[in-house]
């Protein structure tokens, strides 16, 4: 696939993909039209070599995998959310002449950004139906129904020296200056426009806010691409294509984990069991499921931090990696990220047999080092494991940016590996 293809696939999923479930629903309909079949956890199994599957969990996460004799599989991590503003439970606060809504900041998010945003609201809803059936649906607002309002200089004179955000009081989004407003009736108004007119009583949701601002190049060149939920979308996108391209006898699994930006301890994070599940079921003889484990390696594909221009000295200057220069191999001595020598040299050989760059990074000594999927997933399973990513700024923003040559590159290094 051409890179420009691919960079112009890449915004309409990113747009399309406002929070994991729609992810994941866009993700397990690509893989339909590329002749994955889905599974279902609760049903049995009855596997056929050469033939390609899918299952989800949660709704939030995916593995797609083919069904090779051959055994030494190429997997690729990555996971389905992102930083951003829940909804409480009871969120309608209103006061001083407006209706806002309580939140709640998921993951280590980057505060200042969300003022003064067009926001759109999205998620999961959960109701009971004219036949007293408990049923589930996404909604997407998408047109803005609110913002953050920063506080004028004129009443915060710290504003651009030393000021702090209070996540409880400070970032609440409002929606109107009607006081009539009933949250229920804006759901059921949500659900009427999916043609869903027979919800009978609105029980519980997991609703989360985003930008409007559609994905874009930018750069005298398109140098860049901007856009929310970067981190980790776009690994969920280069490893979506890449099993969408190889052909089903090629041993491959794509797993795409939700709640990695809080710790992956759930069902369907990387710290729960889906994963395994998966495998055993595909490999029921121990055996022959540890020698799929010990001849497979998993590439963790996250982003990574390029050097800011303007903060140079925040990286290891021998470490700092460059936007549009290539795939980042992400190194930690306390085992923040799995990558070992083996891991790393297969990656640089498989790269330069398809001429592609990579670069490596290593955080700087004095400073904390965020973690990811592979060592979560390299100790559970023991399989051996690559954190590559790729150079991103202002990660865990409202909108990120990244290179429009380097998501290309990766796709083209994984599927290398699986040559």
């Amino acid at each position: 696939m051409k890179k420009q293809d691919f960079n112009e696939g890449l915004l309409g999923f990113l747009d399309a993909s406002p929070t994991p479930f729609h992810a994941t629903k866009n993700m397990t309909m690509m893989l339909e039209n590329a002749g994955f079949e889905r599974l279902y956890e609760e049903q049995k199994w009855e596997l056929i070599h050469g033939k390609k599957y899918f299952v989800t969990r949660n709704d939030s996460s995916v593995i797609a995998f083919t069904y090779s004799k051959n055994k030494n599989y190429t997997m690729v991590g990555c996971h389905t959310d992102s930083p951003n503003l829940k909804l409480k439970p009871n969120a309608v606060i209103k006061e001083y002449g407006v209706v806002k809504f309580g939140v709640e900041s998921y993951g280590g998010l980057l505060l200042n950004p969300w003022f003064d945003r067009d926001l759109s609201l999205a998620g999961r809803v959960s109701y009971l139906d004219s036949q007293n059936k408990l049923q589930t649906t996404l909604i997407d607002v998408k047109k803005p129904i609110a913002i953050v309002p920063s506080l004028a200089i004129h009443l915060d004179d710290k504003a651009n020296k030393d000021r702090t955000i209070n996540k409880q009081t400070d970032i609440s989004p409002i929606l109107t200056t009607n006081e009539d407003f009933d949250f229920k009736e804006f759901i059921s108004w949500q659900l009427e426009k999916n043609d869903i007119r027979d919800a009978k009583e609105i029980y519980a949701s997991e609703l989360s806010f985003y930008d409007t601002q559609k994905a874009s190049f930018v750069g005298l060149r398109d140098d860049f691409i901007a856009s929310a939920r970067l981190d980790n979308l776009l690994s969920c996108y280069v490893g979506l294509l890449s099993i969408c391209s190889v052909e089903a006898d090629t041993p491959m699994l794509l797993v795409a984990s939700d709640h990695e930006e809080v710790g992956s301890e759930s069902t369907s994070g990387a710290g729960g069991s889906f994963l395994e599940n998966v495998l055993r079921r595909v490999y029921k003889d121990y055996d022959d499921y540890m020698a799929m484990i010990r001849t497979s390696i998993l590439i963790s594909a996250d982003n990574a931090h390029a050097i800011h221009p303007n903060f140079s000295s925040k990286h290891d200057k021998e470490h700092s990696p460059y936007i549009n220069k290539g795939t980042v191999i992400k190194v930690n001595a306390n085992q923040r990220y799995a990558s070992n020598s083996i891991t790393i040299s297969k990656f640089m050989d498989v790269a330069s047999k398809v001429n592609e760059p990579y670069q490596q990074f290593v955080t700087r000594s004095d400073m904390g080092c965020g973690s990811t999927i592979g060592p979560i997933t390299a100790t559970r399973l023991g399989i051996e494991t690559l954190d590559v990513g790729l150079p991103t700024y202002a990660m865990h923003s409202i909108r990120e940016l990244c290179g429009s040559d380097d998501a290309h590159s990766l796709y083209k290094i994984i599927l290398g590996f699986c040559e």
